[in-house]
């Protein structure tokens, strides 16, 4: 019988393997395979066979499930989808920089119930079931709680085409006088284990897509966070906001006069 713990485990399973594959197989300097949005938005062929290595330990196990991946797209129309991000944080991969991870989200009927992200260079593997909590290496997570804003060390992340750097710019200089200080770790999935696990009291990016934050997302509210986009918006590429309850509404009130969502 399938259930949201049975997800998690095969998740867990397939991040580690895909962690340890792109240990072992990382040259000293990855090579750019492609470029997405921009020259900066960079593809590697580890991302590739991450995803690739992936996409056929899922189909093994379960050959019906559909998957969604940043790389091969979306395949297969069954009611569990699996959301893979095969390397969050490419540009660190490159770059020997220690931020970046396998995620991967398993999707029911809609719902992400299960979520693990495995921060690789870092050896920690962040994992949550819908309803069970958030955990690393046998710890439940908290977030943190009762920061005010002014308090509050924060997350963030920035686009690769210069319109929206030039408006995350903007909205960063209005941001970093009211809180402690901000940080950007470069990768979405870590950031908002970051959240979960109170490395950072909160993160807010624009651009983000699912596969970015579907397993982080859930890994962050689990241990207690809130997550979600500008005026009642799911979370979501135009905006995801995650930090505790209280937090979370000083942040999005002061984000939404900025109007963060714009590019240019």
């Amino acid at each position: 019988m399938e259930t949201s713990v049975t997800f998690a485990r095969l998740a867990e399973e397939i991040a580690r393997e895909a962690g340890e594959m792109l240990l072992a197989k990382r040259p000293a300097r990855p090579e750019v395979l492609a470029t997405k949005s921009s020259p900066t938005d960079v593809v590697t062929a580890l991302d590739k066979a991450s995803e690739e290595l992936i996409r056929r330990r899922i189909r093994a196990v379960r050959p019906g499930d559909a998957i969604l991946g940043e790389e091969g797209g979306s395949t297969g129309d069954g009611r569990v989808r699996w959301i893979v991000d095969p390397i969050d944080g490419t540009v660190n991969f490159l770059y020997g920089l220690p931020e970046w991870a396998v995620s991967i989200g398993v999707e029911v009927d809609g719902e992400i119930v299960a979520g693990v992200v495995n921060v690789v260079p870092r050896g920690e593997v962040f994992t949550a079931v819908k309803g069970g909590g958030a955990w690393l290496a046998g710890e439940r997570l908290r977030c943190n709680t009762g920061v005010p804003l002014d308090r509050a060390l924060i997350a963030t992340g920035f686009g690769y085409e210069t319109g929206r750097r030039k408006v995350q710019a903007e909205v960063l200089a209005h941001v970093l006088p009211r809180v402690r200080d901000i940080r950007r770790g470069g990768s979405a999935a870590s950031d908002l284990c970051s959240v979960a696990a109170g490395r950072v009291d909160g993160f807010y990016e624009r651009g983000p897509q699912y596969w970015d934050y579907a397993a982080g997302g859930l890994i962050a509210a689990e241990a207690g966070a809130r997550i979600g986009g500008l005026n009642g918006k799911p979370y979501n590429p135009g905006l995801t906001l995650c930090a505790a309850p209280e937090l979370f509404e000083e942040l999005h009130d002061l984000l939404a006069p900025l109007d963060p969502e714009r590019d240019a």
